[in-house]
């Protein structure tokens, strides 16, 4: 028996049922033995990227991409938004609270930055080459303090709002689903820069995962924008469907990561 989890993007309890009722659709379709199981925070995802009984499961971009052996690649969610494109792709939103007087990037240099762990595109990595220029023309030292590791986009939300931290980087695609299923904490956050777009975390299975269920498993994942049974699941999820990618197209996370230790930014600081 396999497993499958959506967890990178259970904003809360009807989000992650509509993700469950998602992967349950998609493995009867693939008529591949799996179960959707609960993984919730904090238990750590690269524990549970490890599992070799891995068969579809939301990885991170950096991760894919850093991963030896590489995971089974299925398929990336392509976002609804308009910011998008119809693409598989997503970019990190740095936040501050709503009335806090941080307008623009620059403004958050010297303060408190939160992140979730370091081996995170969105929560990590990502911003980290954004400010990457800041660091070279200041010594490599941005902050007061580094916040975390948070884990999770919803803390790092949390320890700005509570003030626990001045600004930190979320998830867009997350960021995205907050902003309609809790639009209350959504407005108490305010975007002053966004990173460049890049691959959004994938569906996996373990590098051993049979060819035959790799393969139904992204032909059943291909399917999901065409279904009308998942209206509804697509709507609630802000999601247009599946697209295929490859190792190839998670390559550039690394490069950028090489970019910014080249510029002498090899830590959030």
């Amino acid at each position: 028996m396999l497993i499958a989890n959506a967890r990178m993007y259970a904003v809360n309890a009807s989000v992650a049922a509509a993700w469950r009722s998602l992967l349950e659709w998609t493995v009867a379709r693939a008529d591949v033995p799996c179960e959707v199981i609960d993984y919730p925070a904090p238990a750590p995802l690269p524990e549970l990227w490890a599992r070799p009984d891995v068969g579809c499961v939301f990885m991170c971009g950096y991760p894919i991409a850093t991963a030896q052996p590489p995971p089974r690649i299925l398929a990336a969610p392509i976002p609804a938004p308009p910011r998008y494109g119809n693409r598989p792709v997503y970019c990190t939103d740095i936040i501050v609270r709503a009335d806090a007087p941080l307008k623009q990037l620059p403004d958050i240099l010297g303060r408190r930055f939160a992140f979730t762990t370091l081996d995170s595109q969105s929560g990590y990595q990502a911003p980290r080459r954004l400010l990457a220029p800041f660091a070279r023309d200041r010594g490599g030292q941005l902050f007061e303090a580094t916040i975390g590791p948070l884990v999770t986009p919803r803390r790092v939300v949390e320890a700005i709002v509570s003030g626990e931290a001045d600004a930190g980087p979320l998830d867009s695609y997350f960021h995205d689903l907050l902003r309609r299923h809790e639009p209350a904490l959504a407005a108490q956050l305010r975007t002053i820069a966004t990173t460049s777009m890049t691959p959004i975390p994938a569906l996996v299975g373990a590098p051993r995962l049979a060819d035959a269920y790799a393969e139904r498993l992204t032909a059943a994942l291909l399917e999901v924008a065409d279904v009308d049974a998942l209206a509804p699941v697509r709507a609630t999820l802000l999601l247009h469907g599946f697209a295929a990618v490859g190792g190839q197209d998670y390559a550039t996370l690394r490069d950028g990561a090489r970019a910014s230790d080249e510029a002498g930014y090899s830590l959030l600081a």
